[in-house]
């Protein structure tokens, strides 16, 4: 996944309309008349062909307005002196907005980049005070004082608020000015308090710091006889390393299966909260999958080195609390966010711009599809055998050729031994995906790389003048298989973060509709990573397997969606539930998924597997952006390939800013967002294989 800070800031900077309280009755600017005279006084000022900015102006300004911000003549006042009537002043104040908020955004994303950085980078233990240093959010007060000095009254004076409606339907006729004062207007549509704003930032610390420390220490798993399957100093973070162990197993002949059913149990085991809690990052221990016992490790005298804290007790539900806390954060900001009152609305009608029904349909079409079960049998066929519910997460169709996973751990640990080693690779890297030499070491240029201490991230920039960073895991004999495949779809954020803010017309529009925009560009980067190894070599065949390994990660992951944007939905219906009544649901709510879509073909009911996802946890309904990401880098991929030139397609595209979805689709591809583009290539990919 990307950290992407603008993401965050989106919620964290929107100053917000207050629900008016009683006290509010008596707000100057909720007088009808006064508000009229004013207009007209603007009118008789500026022209009759202001008469509409001037209405609109004041309402919206008199919608925000509070007590404390000044009696009738202040706001007279302020209404006066700062409605910039002609042309050549709209133009000073936007370009001064534009300038000074890019300036705002940037700083503060350095100095919140920098507090994190013990947290999200492997620089040693964690003291409390750098969860303290994390979890402080320089924004906080950022809404407060920018309504406080009257600057964001002054925006909503002048620029137009709209709602998705109007930019879905008018939006496409909008020059690129218009665009980027919608957005300039968005920043001040809510006035949320700035402890509201804290007690977000908290949460997500907390959730963050949660997930990143969640290893599994595998060669710790035993079965019954005591027999272990994995290699010794084996750590894996849940979900990432675990869901990535399993894909990699299907290059292990001998044991893979075995060790591909023990993930399994131990994932469920985590959905489940069954996972005893002493196993959590603890190489001391020794876990039994088949009892569910956990005993301490010996050394070779067989002496115990460990003791066992807790004993069998399992995690006692802190998956759930977690999610639970989530949700009681963000549902704070409910209140000042009339528009959209809850989280799940804001998500999907302001971040993904798309509304929740429609998502989930696009999703349904794709788990409701005929081609899912042609799919299946053909993967029995390679594989040889029935399918289990980790097959879901099946990678045969990716061209390994006859690379294990240990041998491709060691190709990549001896290309880049340090994080270091990557980032010197990196003009070398852009110009094998198509850049030209000069746009490659550009990027590379500006591109900076740092050892994470999680699975990885991107982290944007917020100015031009900064720099994005990419976050990627490596070990301590170097970088393997799975930091490098995760490094190289970062790398693809960090591209796509670099043109979209660096060279885009105006900064208001830097970045991408929606976060699925930016991991469809991130996955064209990933896709490649095998033939940036030098490992495989792009054919007729190999484009047919793409086609079915795209729609087979496009089906994993659309009901993993559905079971993260359901729970949401089932928080808000039972605000008052307790961790365990979250668990609960949350586990019912996988199984039913899961026995919808997904039983027919695997053949095994009441699976819990889609609940896994570590982002359900710390990332806030951010999983529906990846099957979308899948279509839309689909779509996108079609074009690059029509065009001929990866490169310059996705320089051009990402500088399409952040306009509607399906406005951005259009002029990216000739089509709006949707899933027919992958159905057509997977129905022709399956013909063309041979597939029942």
């Amino acid at each position: 996944m990307t950290f992407r800070f603008r993401a965050l800031a989106a919620l964290l900077c929107l100053a917000c309309a207050l629900p008016l309280p009683a006290a509010a009755k008596k707000n100057p600017a909720q007088n009808e008349k006064l508000n009229v005279q004013l207009e007209q006084e603007l009118v008789t000022r500026y022209g009759e062909t202001q008469r509409e900015r001037a209405h609109r102006g004041i309402a919206q300004v008199a919608d925000v307005w509070r007590a404390e911000d000044g009696d009738a003549m202040a706001y007279a006042a302020f209404v006066r002196d700062n409605f910039a009537g002609t042309p050549e002043a709209l133009d000073a104040m936007f370009s001064r907005y534009e300038y000074n908020l890019e300036q705002i955004d940037g700083h503060l994303h350095e100095i919140n980049r920098e507090l994190r950085t013990p947290s999200d980078l492997d620089t040693g233990p964690l003291a409390a005070y750098d969860d303290l240093f994390a979890a402080y959010d320089p924004t906080a007060h950022l809404l407060d004082d920018f309504f406080a000095n009257k600057l964001a009254q002054i925006a909503l004076l002048n620029f137009p608020l709209t709602t998705l409606e109007q930019r879905l339907t008018d939006g496409q006729h909008w020059t690129r000015r218009q665009w980027a004062e919608t957005r300039l207007a968005e920043r001040f549509s809510k006035r949320i308090p700035a402890a509201v704003t804290q007690a977000i930032a908290d949460s997500a610390s907390d959730s963050e710091k949660y997930i990143a420390e969640y290893n599994i220490w595998m060669h710790h798993l035993v079965d019954a006889q005591g027999n272990r399957l994995f290699p010794a100093k084996l750590r894996l973070l849940s979900h990432w390393n675990l869901r990535d162990e399993v894909k990699a197993d299907y290059s292990d002949p001998d044991h893979g299966l075995a060790k591909q059913r023990a993930i399994q149990k131990v994932m469920a085991r985590i959905v489940t909260q069954e996972i005893p809690a002493a196993v959590i990052d603890n190489p001391g221990v020794d876990w039994n999958l088949d009892t569910n016992a956990v005993t301490p490790t010996t050394d070779a005298d067989g002496e115990p080195r460990a003791h066992a804290p807790g004993g069998n007790a399992r995690e006692p539900d802190t998956r759930y609390a977690m999610l639970l806390a989530d949700f009681q954060a963000r549902r704070k900001a409910d209140p000042y966010s009339p528009t959209a009152p809850t989280y799940v609305q804001r998500v999907f009608d302001e971040d993904m711009q798309i509304p929740q029904e429609r998502v989930k349909a696009m999703l349904e079409q794709v788990l409701a599809s005929p081609l899912v079960a042609r799919t299946a049998a053909l993967i029995e066929k390679r594989l040889g055998r029935p399918l289990e519910p980790f097959d879901v997460w099946y990678n045969g169709f990716r061209p390994r050729g006859s690379y294990t996973e240990a041998q491709l751990d060691e190709i990549v640990a001896r290309k880049y031994p340090t994080a270091a080693a990557y980032k010197q690779d990196m003009p070398n890297i852009l110009l094998k995906l198509g850049f030209s030499a000069q746009r490659a070491q550009y990027l590379a240029g500006n591109i900076i790389v740092d050892p994470a201490r999680g699975s990885g991230h991107a982290m944007g920039a917020e100015m031009r003048s900064a720099n994005p960073h990419l976050r990627t895991r490596v070990e301590a004999g170097g970088m393997n298989y799975k930091g490098y495949n995760i490094a190289v779809h970062e790398m693809g954020h960090n591209v796509e973060q670099t043109f979209s803010l660096n060279d885009i017309d105006h900064t208001l529009l830097h970045g991408v509709p929606n976060t699925a925009f930016t991991e469809a560009l991130a996955f064209t980067f990933q896709n490649r990573d095998l033939e940036l190894l030098g490992l495989t070599k792009p054919d007729a065949q190999s484009a047919a397997l793409k086609t079915l390994n795209d729609f087979w990660s496009t089906y994993e992951i659309a009901g993993v969606a559905l079971v993260d944007a359901g729970i949401w939905n089932w928080m808000y219906a039972h605000p008052k539930a307790t961790p365990a009544q979250v668990r609960a649901a949350t586990v019912d709510l996988a199984r039913e998924v899961w026995n919808r879509y997904y039983a027919p073909v695997f053949h095994q009911q009441d699976v819990v597997l889609l609940g896994i996802y570590s982002h359900m946890i710390n990332s806030f309904l951010y999983l529906p952006n990846y099957p979308l990401g899948h279509m839309i880098a689909f779509q996108i991929e079609a074009q690059m390939q029509r065009a001929g030139d990866f490169g310059r397609e996705f320089e051009r595209v990402a500088k399409i800013g952040r306009v509607t979805p399906d406005q951005w689709m259009i002029a990216a591809t000739g089509a709006p967002v949707g899933p027919e583009a992958l159905l057509t290539s997977t129905a022709q990919a399956l013909d063309q294989l041979g597939a029942p």
